[in-house]
């Protein structure tokens, strides 16, 4: 039982659950004592009040007509049938004889002045009542009381009440506790069991299951599932590269082996072993650039560069990579643009977005072939910046706009140079600044999009 208890306290929600019950359950008997002792305060004040103006009223009769007329007054108040079961008055003269009222005796344990509170015998009943004791002039005590037994009965039913309360109270705590418990673990034990499929098996593919409400565990949910979908596709992206680097840097390095194999044997003329230590050399720089994009795409996804992000102006940046390419789309007969021309500011690194412009208008001068228009445009839209790179060139298959990106993803193998790993770069750099690339039809030709966020203001 005792371990049971323990593993039950271990439970945060439980935790969580019992110390707001707790809470709760002591405000609200602090709430029933305030209300219990307001309203025996307030009864007791009135009957107070009424004895003090009962007395005051006999001794007036007392200063007028003597102690005769207050006695008359006191029976004319028993007989009048108004409060009398309740009423109590004793009159004694200054020997201590009875002249009316309806106690039998005087009580020895009531002070013959001020008030007090004591067992009385009225009617040859011992009753527990509230008295007043007037001394009179020329000796004799005028006592009023009130009988305390409604009154009694009235604090009774309050405390009562505020113990059925209070027991609700804890009732409430006790269930509370376990409903807020089952519930927090219902809503934490699918993040958890998810977790433990994903730990223990493995399967990136699992998922929270997500609920139409906007409340904190199905935003939590809903960002966890983001984030395993980010998992997921990093993962599937460090696969892709290791199954490519393995199938397509195969041959080139197989063509190095083969090279220097050449050159290392002793009858190979000294021409031909410098052309294959040459040829060697300029694969395994090629290599060695390949190597040096991915680490740089690794970088950018990794998001190492943000914390040197500056505000930047995007369209100098374009303007700037535009004027860089006029020589080459010149000697190409192709035409660059810049439309639209607007200014935007963004937070960025400066490198790396003239870096995603390059490879984007390097890739539209490659595939756009000879006599192509191609048009920078930089505008600042309603959700953000809007960078954009379009050609009129022959365009890509519907089937392959959404392989555009991939690392290591060429249109045209046997006759287009590069190494597919452009705009996988592009995409990265995108990623790094919060925004992303995307790619459309522009019929004719195709059209690069990067969306990027605004700067804070």
């Amino acid at each position: 039982m005792i371990d049971k208890l323990r593993r039950l306290w271990r439970s945060v929600g439980f935790r969580l659950a019992f110390y707001y019950g707790f809470l709760v359950a002591i405000t609200m008997l602090c709430a029933l004592a305030i209300v219990y002792l307001q309203t025996v305060g307030v009864l007791h004040q009135r009957m107070a009040r009424q004895v003090e103006i009962t007395g005051q009223q006999l001794l007036a009769n007392v200063n007028e007509g003597g102690i005769a007329a207050a006695s008359a007054a006191i029976t004319r108040a028993l007989a009048d049938g108004h409060n009398s079961d309740s009423e109590i008055y004793l009159l004694i003269d200054r020997d201590g004889h009875k002249l009316a009222g309806n106690l039998d005796e005087v009580p020895d344990n009531v002070s013959r002045r001020g008030d007090t509170q004591g067992r009385v015998v009225r009617d040859g009943r011992s009753v527990k009542a509230f008295l007043v004791a007037h001394a009179l002039p020329g000796g004799g005590v005028l006592m009023v009381g009130q009988d305390l037994r409604d009154q009694e009965v009235i604090e009774a039913l309050v405390a009562s009440a505020s113990a059925a309360a209070g027991i609700v109270a804890v009732l409430l705590l006790i269930g509370g506790t376990f409903v807020f418990r089952q519930e927090l673990e219902r809503s934490v034990g699918a993040v958890r069991l998810t977790a433990t499929r994903i730990a223990t098996g493995g399967r990136l593919q699992e998922r929270v299951a997500e609920s139409d409400e906007d409340d904190e565990f199905a935003l939590l949910n809903r960002e966890i599932n983001t984030m395993l979908d980010r998992i997921e596709s990093l993962m599937e992206g460090v696969r892709h590269v290791s199954n490519t680097i393995a199938h397509n840097l195969r041959t080139p390095l197989t063509r190095i082996l083969v090279r220097l194999r050449h050159a290392e044997a002793q009858d190979v003329d000294p021409a031909q072993r410098r052309e294959a230590i040459g040829a060697a050399i300029r694969e395994i720089e090629e290599l060695t650039l390949v190597f040096e994009k991915l680490l740089q795409i690794a970088e950018a996804e990794a998001g190492a560069r943000r914390r040197s992000f500056t505000p930047v102006s995007l369209d100098v940046i374009a303007t700037d990579v535009l004027e860089l390419y006029e020589a080459v789309a010149e000697a190409q007969g192709a035409q660059l643009l810049r439309e639209p021309d607007d200014a935007v500011l963004l937070a960025g690194d400066r490198d790396l977005l003239a870096g995603a412009i390059a490879n984007l208008l390097d890739n539209a001068l490659k595939y756009a072939g000879v006599g192509a228009v191609i048009r920078i445009g930089t505008q600042e839209t309603v959700d953000g910046v809007r960078l954009s790179v379009q050609d009129n060139g022959p365009g890509v298959a519907d089937t392959e706009l959404a392989r555009l990106g991939t690392r290591f993803h060429r249109l045209n193998r046997d006759h287009t140079p590069g190494h597919g790993l452009g705009l996988a770069s592009v995409q990265a750099v995108a990623s790094l600044h919060g925004g992303r690339l995307r790619f459309e039809d522009a019929a004719p030709g195709l059209r690069a999009v990067i969306e990027l966020p605004p700067i804070e203001r």
